[in-house]
């Protein structure tokens, strides 16, 4: 009895020390707090974790269900936001590139704004971010000079005077909106200089001035205007008429290729660029080869001493380079089309796509029991058996492989044939049913079987993003199917790159092998990028949809051929297209990667101006790695327009691409 009593004090006694821990307010009346719960310690270590579960399991699963779909729900909010926010600065960055001319890098952020800006205004920003004014020596004389020189606002040849505008791009700029300070750190060598100076009522500052002076800085300013000599050697190679062979491997003019090809000698041209055409080798029976045509062809140019770039072609062309010759696929290809469509890309209408075989049968064993790309390696391996003797003595110097429509590695979404106008969006090609056999395996391993279809609010082949529900802003595009379906789409792309190029550089082995990017830049100002989705490149203003493409070609050393448009389109374009910020893109992130990159006209050119931005383009010369093309392949119209148009705009462009000539010599 007297342990019962005993423990029950002792019982008490703790309850009392926990629930007063401060004796002080033992009487509930002068506790300033009378809720005794908040003088409770909170629990701590195994406690803690003992209280926890305990509440845990006290509520409802109803309770805990809702809590975690919250959970999830503002999670989602918060990618939406930050994509939101990546966005707008997406744009930010892709207005201070186009309309600003800053050179910043694919993945910039505000270091890489605010070095730009600094370096703008005149500062030298290093890498470690060091950050400093010029060296005052040199610009004080230049900028003394500059001001005090005797030009006059009326004359162009007074304005550009050597000694006050030669190399400094800066002077012509000047205006009154700058502050005084701004100037006293510049001009050092007068303590007594006057802000009167660099008013408007000053010859520098009047209009007729600043014009002759923005002038000359465009044309006579040696690093920093359009001077082409003394820069990097950039090889140029001229492609030939696809027309040269006919259909049935056959040379059709020798003497008018011997001609061309002297012609072309004279320019100093590097190489000639020939597309050998699937559809001619194999026409009639599988795995039997003609390349008879091919190989005459290929004896004149090794006469002519010149190298030679081969185009694997597996697509056809009907092109104005033919001559008014169609090119098909090969014939016993198309007789297995009639009895299994499928083999084709094919459009949400069940439209067939007959230019160049579905990337769903890469390894269906459909083509007389041979795969897509065993068909690809086939051609390949005869072709280098074939022309051995070219290859060891060094004249093949490159081989390209074409991956889809027109050689290049994209969807044929934006086929004319299908009634297809610019500046339409074109169409998703995933409709034929090995497509759709591989998108439903990718839906159910994510488990929304669902998921198994393409978007049926994407309009038409010419429609506009805005006039869709999957492409507008803020459209299906990104939502959750939407990211799952393009992922997909662009992941087909990227395994049928991934899959022929590595059995192409088992066929050559030791060569150079190409593969050429399109240029896509229509809508390119748009959030979705609609043009570019349809073709199978996943870049929207929040992906970078060219990295994981040049990732799994940096793994088998190719060379990008990119292709560019030399088109300058007005900023009030209605297809809100960016030449040249899809260049700068592609561009960057292929050097990124460290892979070598080349260059194509995707029209050709007869205008100088035009040629000009192919030239700054192959041998940016603000970049300041100095990077370069590795070569470019010049697309020539016909020859009757060659001849009487555009050979001497061509001799220009080669000698600019060489280094050998000024843009202001001629």
């Amino acid at each position: 009895m007297k342990r019962t009593h005993a423990t029950m004090s002792n019982h008490h006694h703790i309850s009392n020390t926990q629930q007063d821990p401060n004796p002080q307010f033992a009487d509930p009346n002068n506790d300033p707090n009378p809720n005794p719960q908040s003088h409770l310690r909170r629990p701590r270590g195994f406690a803690a974790t003992n209280s926890i579960t305990t509440a845990a399991a006290a509520g409802t699963g109803t309770t805990t269900n809702k809590s975690r779909k919250e959970r999830e729900k503002e999670k989602e909010r918060t990618k939406l936001r930050e994509r939101h926010r990546r966005a707008i600065t997406s744009r930010m960055l892709a207005g201070l590139r186009q309309y600003g001319n800053y050179q910043l890098p694919v993945r910039a952020d505000m270091n890489d704004v605010l070095a730009a800006l600094a370096r703008q205004a005149g500062w030298i920003v290093e890498p470690d971010g060091t950050t400093f004014r010029q060296s005052p020596n040199n610009t004080t004389n230049n900028m003394v000079m500059s001001v005090e020189s005797p030009v006059s606002g009326s004359s162009l040849r007074n304005c550009s005077t050597r000694a006050s505008v030669d190399c400094q791009p800066s002077v012509p700029r000047i205006n009154e909106s700058l502050s005084p300070a701004s100037f006293d750190s510049i001009v050092v060598t007068e303590s007594d200089t006057k802000v009167d100076k660099f008013t408007s009522t000053s010859p520098m500052n009047s209009a007729e001035c600043l014009e002759a002076g923005q002038f000359m800085q465009e044309l006579h300013c040696g690093e920093h205007g359009s001077s082409f000599s003394d820069t990097q050697y950039v090889p140029v190679f001229v492609m030939l008429s696809s027309g040269v062979i006919n259909n049935f491997c056959q040379l059709m003019d020798p003497d008018g290729v011997k001609e061309e090809l002297q012609q072309l000698k004279s320019l100093k041209i590097n190489g000639v660029v020939v597309n050998c055409w699937w559809g001619i080798v194999e026409s009639w029976v599988p795995q039997k080869y003609e390349w008879s045509g091919y190989r005459e062809l290929f004896k004149i140019i090794r006469d002519s001493k010149m190298k030679l770039q081969v185009v694997m072609a597996f697509h056809e062309n009907g092109g104005s380079d033919t001559g008014g010759m169609f090119i098909s696929l090969p014939q016993w290809v198309l007789e297995i089309g009639k009895d299994n469509q499928d083999i084709f890309f094919t459009d949400r209408q069940g439209r067939r796509n007959t230019e160049c075989l579905s990337w769903g049968i890469d390894k269906e064993r459909v083509l007389r029991g041979r795969t897509a790309i065993e068909v690809y390696f086939d051609v390949m391996r005869s072709f280098r058996t074939e022309f051995d003797d070219l290859f060891t003595d060094g004249i093949i110097s490159a081989v390209e492989i074409g991956l889809g429509a027109s050689g290049e590695l994209k969807y044929p979404s934006f086929s004319e044939r299908m009634g297809w106008r610019y500046p339409g969006i074109g169409e998703f090609q995933c409709y034929d049913k090995y497509s759709l056999q591989n998108l439903r395996k990718a839906a159910t391993s994510r488990g929304h079987s669902f998921w198994a279809k393409g978007p049926d609010n994407a309009g038409y082949y010419n429609s506009k993003p805005h006039e869709t529900g999957f492409f507008c802003e803020r459209g299906d595009y990104d939502s959750y199917y939407g990211r799952f379906f393009l992922h997909w789409y662009r992941q087909v792309l990227i395994d049928h790159a991934d899959n022929v190029v590595s059995l192409a550089t088992l066929a050559f082995e030791g060569m150079q092998i190409v593969v050429k990017i399109p240029a896509i830049y229509w809508w390119y100002r748009t959030s979705s990028h609609a043009a570019e989705l349809t073709a199978g490149y996943y870049n929207p203003t929040n992906q970078d949809g060219y990295s994981p493409v040049f990732e799994v070609l940096k793994k088998h050393s190719v060379t990008v051929k990119f292709v560019n448009s030399g088109l300058q389109v007005p900023a009030a374009d209605d297809a809100l297209a960016d030449p040249e910020g899809l260049n700068w893109q592609i561009l960057n992130s292929a050097w990124d990667k460290e892979i070598n990159v080349a260059g194509q006209n995707a029209f050709p050119c007869y205008d100088r101006e035009g040629l000009m931005r192919l030239v700054e383009t192959a041998k940016p010369r603000n970049d300041p790695d100095r990077r370069r093309f590795s070569f470019f392949t010049f697309q020539q119209p016909s020859p009757l327009v060659q001849s009487a148009i555009c050979f001497p705009e061509l001799d220009y462009f080669i000698k600019c691409m060489h280094g050998e000539i000024n843009y202001v010599d001629s």
